[in-house]
């Protein structure tokens, strides 16, 4: 059974980081591009960042410059270090693999970025 646990939100002042982790369980992590996806309230999902097995990134546009994708392969964890938030950025995490499987969706991580 695949789980993804997303950590590491809050509630941080526009300008300031976080840094979000996922770790996943069963065997879906060693060869697999995994993806950092986001969802503000009343928008569509949208994939901010993945990763390949062998550390190739992608950002979307509006991070491009301030969010760093990582990964952990012995930890199975993936990582979104996220400098100079904005409060466009407030939204609710997912990590997922690219392209997603539904199955795999966790509970997600909230990242509100607000003075």
């Amino acid at each position: 059974q695949v789980q993804l646990v997303e950590s590491g939100g809050g509630l941080v002042q526009p300008g300031g980081s976080l840094r979000l982790s996922c770790t996943a369980s069963g065997n879906i992590f060693r060869f697999a591009t995994m993806g950092w996806y986001r969802q503000a309230p009343g928008k569509q999902r949208e994939k901010v960042a993945s990763i390949t097995s062998g550390g190739g990134t992608n950002y979307v546009d509006s991070v491009k410059g301030r969010f760093t994708i990582s990964r952990d392969n012995a930890k199975n964890t993936v990582y979104l270090q996220m400098n100079s938030l904005k409060p466009e950025d407030t939204a609710v995490y997912y990590c997922n693999r690219d392209p997603y499987f539904s199955a795999y969706w966790g509970q997600g991580t909230q990242v509100t970025v607000s003075s």
